[in-house]
């Protein structure tokens, strides 16, 4: 059988790559097929031949052709696979960290077919060259397509712009200065501007440095209890308005990253509203974790922005169910062991995060009731249709992006190890329920979890 490299073009060129992989021939048998889009919620036999979804029918329906691998579902589930627009892949540059292999290797884990990283690497990607790079390096190396997002500015510094027209031609899937905000309103004015010239959402990091200053963790009860600096909810919300208000002013669109304020929420709710052209995302560790989980200050609960307050959470929770916030995105941030492994106010910001996702979200939000599963499956696969690339589908005809997962079983965070290169992982040690045990990526197998013997010969 032929091998082949999944490309995929969205708008303007955009480009997502990865490594040649064989095309899957699988008929995954009596699974309970939930795809909240298509509006299909059972038992079903599904048919992948030639990396493609040639059938869908009731459970024994279809014979399997002699060449194609039988999984067994036994009524496990099967989703359209996940999509993250947020993830640090660490290349180039920090690999100690992490790698276009390992790194797709741990979205691969998670059920994620396809991936963004972000721009603050060792060189930042704020040039046609590096980008071009990347493409070619992903290409050999990446284990689901992943694309790149290059800088709004220069070196990440916020005071010259980077050539979108040159990048964009390059397949840049948007821009972003991730990790820093853009805190002079004119230069991100003309960055607004530019859109209508070359296209590309602008997706933001909200911060204003002098609020946030040298703050670790949310201000509240617990930072004065601790004695650690805070960050206020406002340093996040006060860019997002203003962010907003100039959007709305030029017509363009952004995308706010990683929400996890009450105001933030309140605002965004708003600007949408009155018609402002905004879309956000919410992490797994906001919707299900607070400030007092920092009080053991362990470095793995620090992140940028920080673990808020209780009403802060709800308020997350409640802006996904009423479709203020348009998707689950991770905000993958992995470090070395030995940067993490220092006293809480020394520590870098950020969690690894692409391999407990589904699993976290589906421990703390859906078995308790507060949100509702095909939710969940509709929030993790909407983030590339964001940024007008592709949202998965189980469909006649469709690509296959599949994820199987097995809903009952319970596994420790970290206990095996991780796919990632970095531990960082702010879940670890946790039991969550919900295992992902294939992963299928641009048509083509990406991941089987290693302890379960899932198929037989036809």
């Amino acid at each position: 059988m032929s091998m082949y490299e999944p490309i995929h073009n969205g708008a303007s060129g955009v480009r997502l790559v990865s490594a040649p992989a064989r095309p899957a021939d699988l008929l995954l048998r009596d699974v309970h097929a939930l795809d909240p889009r298509t509006g299909l919620d059972g038992r079903r036999d599904i048919l992948v031949r030639g990396g493609e979804i040639a059938a869908i029918g009731a459970p024994g329906s279809i014979d399997p052709p002699p060449d194609a691998e039988i999984v067994e579902g036994d009524g496990r589930h099967l989703f359209p696979a996940f999509v993250d627009p947020h993830v640090h892949l660490r290349t180039p540059g920090q690999e100690h960290k992490e790698d276009l292999e390992t790194g797709t290797r741990s979205a691969a884990a998670g059920g994620y077919c396809a991936v963004i990283a972000m721009p603050n690497t060792s060189p930042v990607i704020d040039s046609a060259p590096i980008l071009g790079a990347l493409l070619d390096a992903a290409a050999r190396e990446a284990r689901v397509p992943v694309g790149f997002m290059p800088a709004i500015t220069r070196d990440l510094q916020g005071t010259e712009l980077t050539h979108r027209a040159e990048l964009r031609a390059h397949g840049a899937a948007g821009f972003t200065d991730d990790g820093r905000p853009v805190t002079n309103a004119g230069v991100f004015r003309r960055a607004l501007q530019y859109q209508r010239l070359c296209g590309g959402v602008l997706a933001l990091h909200e911060e204003d440095p002098s609020l946030s200053g040298r703050g670790a963790m949310h201000e509240g009860v617990v930072s004065a209890l601790l004695g650690v600096a805070g960050i206020p909810s406002v340093s996040e919300s006060t860019m997002i308005a203003r962010d907003c208000a100039l959007a709305g002013y030029e017509g363009a669109r952004i995308h706010i990253q990683h929400l996890s304020a009450r105001e933030s929420v309140e605002v965004i709710r708003d600007a949408k509203a009155r018609g402002v052209a905004v879309t956000c995302e919410a992490s797994p560790h906001h919707l299900t974790m607070t400030d007092e989980d920092v009080r053991t200050l362990d470095t793995r609960r620090k992140m940028n922005p920080p673990l808020r307050a209780e009403e802060d959470r709800r308020a997350l929770i409640e802006g996904l169910v009423d479709g203020t916030i348009d998707c689950i995105a991770t905000d993958h941030a992995p470090h070395a062991r030995d940067e993490k492994d220092v006293p809480f106010e020394q520590a870098p910001m950020g969690t690894t995060g692409l391999e407990t996702a589904f699993s976290a979200v589906y421990t703390d939000l859906v078995l308790p009731g507060t949100l509702a599963l095909e939710l969940v499956v509709e929030k993790l696969t909407a983030g590339l249709g964001l940024l007008d690339l592709f949202v998965p589908a189980i469909a006649a005809g469709e690509r296959a992006n599949l994820v199987l997962v097995d809903l009952d079983a319970e596994w420790v965070v970290g206990e095996s190890g991780y796919e990632s290169r970095s531990e960082n992982c702010c879940f670890a040690g946790r039991t969550l329920r919900g295992r992902v045990l294939l992963t299928v990526a641009a048509g083509a197998v990406a991941y089987r979890e290693r302890s379960t013997i899932l198929s037989v010969p036809a």
